[in-house]
């Protein structure tokens, strides 16, 4: 009976424990994508999903090449301000944290790594991917170099090597990250992680507890939507979808009721107005595009032997070029794609010219004018058939039903006419 009554009292001190280690979750977000307004929104809200629904820890779990400034520093500050502790995996094995990848790694409670991938690489780079000139490369470079020193800093981790990351673009393995105390821990899975990481304080905010061991993992990971919005705001897309809007609806002016081009003009255009209002836009690019299309119009209508194209297809190119010049690489139009799409767009301008002018100085074949010289039959009642037509008749000498006539011509809707012969009735 006591070995009954002890077994009892100790199964009761343990269901507390039993039940308070079941009841710890983790939030694990799957970010493997660039670092943009899209991709660091949909981060943000999930961040902020795992705070509000008192989650025991948030997990980034990241694999990113990088992306712009602005977005990294958001998700920066979430990661600092969020009330509950976050952890950064770099994962799966092959996965990087590169460029931007680095500040948000580096801001985390706990950074861990899995084994086969790599840190590192977060030199600023202009817009067409070379080092950025030298007044300003001190500038921007000594600016990184600070800030990822004091994420470094603050989170008892290397602030050298942080340095290094921005001014040489030094890049480690995990291995190596761990060995020089650029990272917390190796951890081959996640619920592995989550075991090893229990009950680590976290340095930057020392009040902060993990408690993860054997907890619930609840993934998350980008949808269908936030993918299709990411994808918009590359800078090929939009300025692709841009032309495209242009092209559609100027169809639609031209030729009012085609109706299919118009709606799909409108629908490219407000996917370019779309990505537009994310990306760092040149409004001087933009003019330029614009006025290259109106100088393409134009020549279509004023005779300029080619020089107005010429015109507004290099108008066109520059403006392709530099619509996105202040935003970092990727984020920049490609310019064998913007030379391929002149050069289509310039042949197919030509061709389209070219048989727009000849159509203009051939003689007229449709309208009323084109009945002179043909014959019709007489209908009776002061009317001809004429062309497949209906015409009424006026003649100097007395027409029979079923007379053939040639007409001389045309006044207003009656048609002047002589007899050729006797016709079918």
């Amino acid at each position: 009976m006591k070995s009954l009554l002890l077994a009892a009292l100790f199964a009761l001190l343990a269901l507390p424990s039993a039940a308070h280690a079941a009841g710890h979750r983790v939030y694990a977000i799957h970010f493997d994508t660039d670092v943009n307004p899209v991709t660091q929104d949909w981060l943000n809200n999930q961040l902020d999903h795992a705070a509000s629904d008192h989650y025991d820890a948030a997990v980034i779990v990241l694999d990113t090449p990088g992306g712009l400034e602005d977005s990294m520093r958001k998700i920066v500050q979430k990661e600092l301000s969020l009330p509950i502790p976050v952890v950064v995996y770099v994962s799966p094995p092959g996965a990087r944290a590169a460029s931007a990848g680095v500040w948000i790694a580096q801001a985390a409670d706990v950074l861990a790594m899995a084994p086969n991938t790599n840190i590192g690489s977060s030199t600023p780079i202009d817009s067409s991917g070379q080092n950025i000139g030298s007044d300003l490369r001190r500038k921007v470079v000594n600016d990184a170099a600070a800030s990822l020193r004091g994420l470094a800093r603050s989170h008892g981790r290397n602030a050298k090597w942080a340095d290094a990351a921005v001014r040489r673009a030094s890049n480690l393995t995990a291995g190596e990250a761990l060995k020089l105390n650029v990272i917390d821990v190796i951890s081959p899975t996640l619920p592995a992680l989550l075991n090893t990481i229990d009950g680590r304080r976290s340095v930057a905010r020392p009040t902060m507890v993990l408690h993860t061991a054997d907890a619930q993992i609840v993934e998350s990971s980008p949808g269908f939507f936030t993918r299709f919005l990411s994808t918009l705001i590359d800078p090929n897309v939009v300025s692709l979808l841009f032309l495209a809007g242009l092209a559609g609806l100027g169809f639609e002016l031209f030729h009012p009721g085609a109706v299919i081009p118009g709606a799909f003009g409108a629908i490219c255009m407000v996917c370019a107005l779309f990505g537009f209002s994310v990306l760092p836009l040149s409004w001087g690019g933009l003019a330029l595009v614009l006025l290259g299309a109106a100088l393409l119009v134009i020549d279509a209508h004023v005779a300029s032997h080619g020089a107005l194209t010429l015109s507004g297809l290099t108008a066109m190119a520059i403006g392709l070029i530099v619509l996105f010049h202040r935003a970092p690489a990727p984020y920049h139009t490609s310019i064998p794609l913007v030379a391929t799409l002149v050069f289509a767009l310039g042949g197919l301008w030509v061709v389209a010219t070219t048989k727009a002018i000849r159509a203009r100085r051939s003689p007229v074949l449709v309208g009323p004018q084109e009945l002179v010289g043909l014959e019709g039959v007489v209908r009776g009642d002061g009317m001809v058939y004429v062309h497949g037509e209906l015409w009424r008749v006026g003649s100097e000498a007395p027409l029979e039903a079923g007379e053939r006539v040639a007409v001389d011509g045309i006044d207003g809707l009656t048609l002047r006419v002589h007899p050729v012969g006797p016709g079918n009735p």
